[in-house]
């Protein structure tokens, strides 16, 4: 399953992100699955029940084309240190998680769209959505390194989706492979399918110095900003900062 009908990149680019009544009603069901799933998740942590997932950092090469460079190279110099990292951990996560679904990924669209998807966090646009506006920004980015304009909307769509309740349930939707990284990052879902030694590992590489605490600021003032965008909605919701606080992760 995904992201509900009707809240996708063409929604987002058309309502900067803002839900209307019946959007809002429609991301209860994925959250429901979502809640329904947390006490095992945790449960299974606690008794050491863990998979084995993971890949082979030592052979992991990141994509080296201009395009995976420049957004390399964007993402060191515009994203605060904790951001940076994170982005970093929501490609290798999602990798590892996709290897798990058997899902082919498309290497160089997804490093691309897992160093640019938090562009825009941390400096809010009143009325539009982080994910939205640093969409836009990435697409834009894309196209001006000679991306295909279809290559460069899918970008963009994979970032504008990640904040989706439901998307990252399926890595080859909108959004899905950057958000199962960034929630495995931030609530550790689907943590237990992952092998400890190896997410110590990710974490030692790319570490996550303050990362809850700088997060959730961050969370906050984006649903400041957007009362009617979907951080917001995750906050009254979902109780995003609540359990970005007590995640399995340190």
């Amino acid at each position: 399953m995904a992201a509900p009908a009707g809240i996708d990149h063409t929604w987002a680019e058309a309502t900067g992100g803002n839900l209307d009544g019946a959007r809002k009603r429609a991301l209860f069901a994925p959250l429901a699955r979502t809640v329904a799933r947390y006490p095992g998740l945790r449960l299974r942590l606690a008794l050491g029940r863990r998979g084995a997932g993971g890949i082979d950092l030592g052979e992991v090469r990141f994509p080296d084309t201009r395009l995976a460079r420049d957004a390399q190279d964007t993402a060191r110099s515009d994203l605060d240190a904790f951001l940076l990292e994170h982005s970093y951990r929501t490609y290798l996560f999602a990798l590892a998680l996709a290897r798990l679904d058997a899902v082919d990924v498309d290497e160089e669209l997804a490093f691309v769209a897992s160093m640019l998807h938090d562009l825009d966090l941390g400096r809010p646009t009143p009325g539009r959505c982080f994910a939205v506006v640093g969409a836009q920004r990435a697409e834009e980015f894309a196209r001006a390194r000679d991306a295909p304009p279809e290559r460069a909307r899918r970008i963009a769509a994979e970032i504008s989706g990640h904040v989706t309740v439901g998307g990252y349930e399926d890595l080859r939707s909108e959004g899905g492979f950057a958000g199962a990284g960034a929630v495995c990052d931030l609530l550790g879902l689907r943590l237990d399918e992952l092998a400890p030694e190896w997410v110590s590992d990710v974490l030692r590489t790319h570490p996550r110095d303050h990362f809850k605490r700088d997060l959730v600021a961050a969370w906050r003032a984006e649903g400041r900003a957007v009362p009617d965008g979907r951080v917001r909605w995750l906050t009254r919701y979902g109780m995003v900062p609540i359990l970005i606080h007590i995640a399995p992760l340190p």
